[in-house]
């Protein structure tokens, strides 16, 4: 049964997905729904299945069972040029922004209209600056990656997601390592954009504060499940033990700090010892 809790058609749903790696479980019966035109959070501990998610979305994983419908087309189910067409409703921006380093930054954002795009060079360059504009980097359009900071490195790479006008956005951790002043301009740029485009934006991230901010609906995964989901005010209210953990912060919860395995004394070999 298709869950609904917008009254807005779906334009990406996973069905039942299973995901692992070699004998690795990462994802186990998963079941999500990203509403047309919504901003929808995937918080979680590191190695819940987050970035998995996002890359199953674009199909540069296949899952094991389910399947992950984007706009009505089920991902990986045709050719790689039929995803390759279906990529071009996608835009991305990376965990580390992934920028052409020998590239201007004019160059980054004009590369996904000049690869999906039979456009004249006169009007790429027209998209590329109101681009720019939009991220208030139009003036450093003939700089070079690393002649920029990492925060209008960031806005580099999401004038690139959003070069050909996107019907989906993901942002695998777009405020990492930003100052709090860039964290909050790239809130607001985020939530402003989605709703200038009519888009939807899966936002992959741990700042709970930025996150909620600008989020219509969460979903908290944990060993590849959905552990929560709700709106953030009902997740700042929840008394589920892993959401009050990962909202508040606490070192002691369900979500352990150490990866599971053997115990630091059998690692040391001192197991035997008295």
């Amino acid at each position: 049964m298709q869950w609904k809790y917008f009254a807005v058609p779906n334009l990406v749903e996973i069905r039942d997905l299973h995901f692992a790696y070699g004998e690795r479980p990462i994802l186990s019966a998963l079941t999500m729904d990203f509403p047309r035109g919504k901003v929808i959070a995937v918080m979680g501990g590191s190695g819940s299945g987050k970035t998995t998610v996002l890359r199953l979305i674009g199909g540069q994983l296949v899952p094991q069972a389910g399947n992950v419908t984007v706009d009505g087309q089920v991902v990986n189910a045709g050719d790689t040029q039929a995803l390759y067409q279906m990529r071009r409703k996608m835009g991305m921006l990376f965990q580390h922004g992934a920028l052409f380093t020998d590239m201007s930054v004019f160059d980054n954002v004009a590369f996904p209209l000049r690869e999906h795009t039979d456009l004249p060079e006169q009007l790429i360059h027209d998209l590329v600056v109101m681009k720019l504009q939009t991220v208030g980097l139009r003036n450093a359009a003939q700089l070079k990656p690393a002649e920029i900071s990492g925060g209008m490195a960031r806005r580099v790479a999401l004038a690139r997601a959003i070069a050909l006008d996107p019907q989906l956005i993901m942002y695998d951790e777009p405020f990492a390592g930003l100052d709090p002043i860039s964290m909050g301009m790239t809130a607001n740029l985020i939530r402003k954009l989605n709703d200038a485009l009519g888009s939807t934006t899966i936002l992959v991230s741990h700042d709970v504060h930025e996150s909620f901010s600008i989020a219509d609906y969460v979903y908290f995964l944990s060993k590849g499940k959905v552990v929560a989901r709700g709106t953030p005010a009902e997740m700042m209210v929840s008394t589920d033990p892993y959401v009050k953990q990962f909202v508040n912060a606490e070192p002691d919860g369900p979500v352990p700090f150490h990866y599971p395995g053997k115990s630091l004394a059998a690692d040391l070999g001192l197991g035997g010892r008295k």
